[in-house]
């Protein structure tokens, strides 16, 4: 392990060894045994960067905030320009039928026409192999 990146490892995962990814762990570990004048320093920079951490709470908001935000949200006229978008909605709607629609014709149209080169297929194949067996086409088609 180079110096490079065990400094990336305690910056990205902090001081804390079980934190780091298990491929690197014992690497990482090893560097800081055999280099204590670049790990030592990294290392409890880390470290009070952990505790810093560990120390903050986020305190979660109240349910009058909440309701505060909500309705403030209502009155600045988010809900209406949603309402107004209606007709792009509609659009998109109309559009996404048309594409539904033009599938499903699609779909119609190669099963109708695989029926009939299917039907024109083994006639062929019928005449082949009548052909093979020095069957007359007459005698094979009635």
């Amino acid at each position: 392990m180079t110096s490079e990146r065990f400094l990336a490892l305690v910056a990205a995962y902090g001081a804390d060894a079980r934190r780091w990814p298990e491929a690197e762990r014992a690497a990482g570990q090893a560097f800081a045994a055999a280099d204590p004048s670049v790990a030592g320093p990294a290392l409890a920079d880390a470290d009070a960067a952990d505790a810093l951490l560990q120390a903050s709470r986020v305190a979660h908001p109240s349910m009058a905030l909440r309701d505060r935000v909500i309705a403030s949200a209502a009155g600045a006229g988010l809900k209406a320009r949603r309402e107004g978008r209606r007709w792009l909605d509609r659009l998109g709607l109309a559009l996404g039928a048309g594409w539904a629609a033009a599938a499903c014709a699609g779909i119609f149209a190669g099963v109708i026409m695989t029926g009939h080169l299917t039907a024109d297929a083994q006639a062929e194949a019928v005449l082949y192999q009548a052909s093979l067996l020095g069957v007359d086409d007459a005698e094979v088609l009635g």
